[in-house]
């Protein structure tokens, strides 16, 4: 599996702004979905107040976890189905790896699933000698790929379909094509052999509900059926925050998820999950077990400056309008999750100092806020991490990141508190512009820490009057006449 390292952003986004394949697959996609989804939530009998609606479920379930929690583990468990809660990635690995040995698992079909990615459930499962195979068309192409996902709702989008064939032909001993229909047909032969003799299902969950004690999977592929019903075990990971108190509450996000996700009104298929076959079903698992993983999510939960981010429903709707994701795709993150949810989320899980590059990495533009399903305030959040960084943080035990960049940015302050100093400034970089290299006008190259201006692009020069002079210089003239 390809290794996901944030302090690699840097490098790789460096590579990705150069891909115009991959700009535009992924502009294909913020065409077809990320533009389309806030007409779609404006359609619902809520209106405009679509995402208000949402926003104050999760704001309510988030804010009383504790007693929706147990109300789910108690639903679930009344169901026949056995409950775990991990409190960090390795123990919901071992866990796992614990059902698998008990029943003698020797091959393993999985859903899509990006918290298994990120407790790196797959790497595990393969090193105590369990296949394990993605059943999603996406992830199974990156699977065969060795790479990780590169979108959260569409893992594969930075291939084209030409891509696809090459790696099918190679890896499957197929003949080549690139027609979409046959390579559908190839991949579902090559999987449905590994579904049929599957010990174990292993899938994620999109949302659970407390009252009923059912989770819910939605997909436009039936694979998460199969995975779900056919194995003598089912095991459904799960995000401790991911869960809706009363059935009410689930139907409104489930709207608001399938719109920001995909477009859709509804997906194709929604399965509900909670307990092992009843006898008077056909078929379904032996054993039904819940995983509900925190792995960092609880000490969000306890800083109400951040527990909005707990809100998200994960339907990558924010990374269909980001122009960060849209330039340098999902790999450049380093981790599961990317786009501006992933750069919110990733440091507080993984360490702001760590993945200081991703929250220092978004434009702060507001097209996330203004697209997701639940409002969730992202560029604040993305504001507040810079904060830490830039003076510390004993609570996150964040050291700051640059002094030097600090004393830069309170320079600059002094500066623009001040008219006088910012005039005299100003006047002397544009009598020292001219001593700078020019091409058709403009500044190829600045000196020193600027330089990352122009490494990419031409920047223009200061104007020989500034805005404020010259509209002084108008208002004396109107006063004149």
């Amino acid at each position: 599996m390809m290794e996901q390292n944030p302090l690699k952003y840097k490098e790789l986004a460096a590579k990705a702004v150069q891909d115009k394949q991959l700009h535009k697959a992924l502009g294909k996609m913020r065409d077809k979905v990320g533009r389309n989804a806030v007409k779609l939530y404006k359609e619902l009998p809520t209106g405009a107040g679509s995402r208000e609606a949402a926003k104050e479920v999760r704001r309510k379930i988030v804010d009383n976890l504790d007693v929706v929690l147990e109300t789910l583990i108690e639903s679930i468990r009344a169901r026949g189905g056995h409950v775990h809660l991990a409190e960090t990635d390795a123990d919901a690995v071992e866990y796992c790896l614990a059902v698998a040995k008990r029943f003698e698992v020797r091959r393993v079909v999985k859903g899509k699933s990006m918290l298994s990615e990120e407790i790196r459930l797959n790497d595990a499962l393969e090193a105590a000698g369990i296949e394990t195979v993605e059943t999603d068309l996406g992830e199974y192409i990156v699977q065969l790929k060795g790479e990780a996902p590169s979108h959260i709702i569409a893992p594969a989008i930075h291939y084209t379909r030409e891509q696809v064939g090459e790696l099918f032909a190679e890896k499957l001993g197929v003949p080549y094509t690139s027609d979409p229909p046959t390579l559908t047909a190839m991949a579902r032969k090559a999987l449905r052999e590994k579904m049929l003799t599957a010990d174990m299902g292993i899938s994620g969950g999109n949302t659970a509900c407390a009252e009923t004690g059912h989770v819910t999977i939605v997909s436009n592929e039936g694979n998460i059926r199969m995975t779900s019903t056919m194995p003598r075990v089912h095991i459904v990971l799960l995000g401790i925050e991911k869960v809706a108190a009363t059935l009410e509450d689930h139907d409104i996000l489930l709207r608001m998820l399938t719109r920001a996700a995909a477009g859709q009104k509804i997906s194709t298929y929604v399965s509900y999950v909670g307990g092992p076959r009843l006898d008077a079903e056909p078929d379904g698992p032996e054993e039904f077990h819940l995983v509900l993983v925190d792995n960092g999510r609880s000490r969000i939960l306890a800083d109400p400056d951040f527990r909005e981010v707990l809100h998200c429903v994960r339907c990558g709707g924010c990374l269909n309008v980001c122009p960060v994701y849209m330039s340098i795709g999902g790999h450049s993150y380093g981790s599961p999750y990317c786009g501006p949810i992933g750069a919110v989320f990733t440091p507080l899980t993984r360490g702001i100092n760590t993945c200081h590059h991703l929250c220092q990495g978004e434009t702060l533009c507001g097209a996330c806020k203004e697209v997701c399903p639940v409002d969730n305030d992202l560029p604040r959040m993305l504001s507040l991490l810079r904060s830490k960084l830039a003076d510390g943080d004993r609570r996150w035990n964040v050291k700051p990141h640059s002094r030097i960049e600090k004393l830069i940015f309170g320079a600059w302050s002094v500066v623009m508190s001040h008219r006088g100093l910012y005039d005299a400034l100003t006047a002397l970089a544009r009598a020292g512009q001219r001593l700078l290299p020019r091409r058709n006008g403009w500044i190829r190259h600045l000196p020193g820490p600027l330089g990352g201006w122009t490494r990419g692009r031409d920047f223009p020069p200061l104007a020989a009057k500034s805005f404020a002079q010259r509209w002084a210089r108008r208002s004396t003239a109107r006063r004149g006449e």
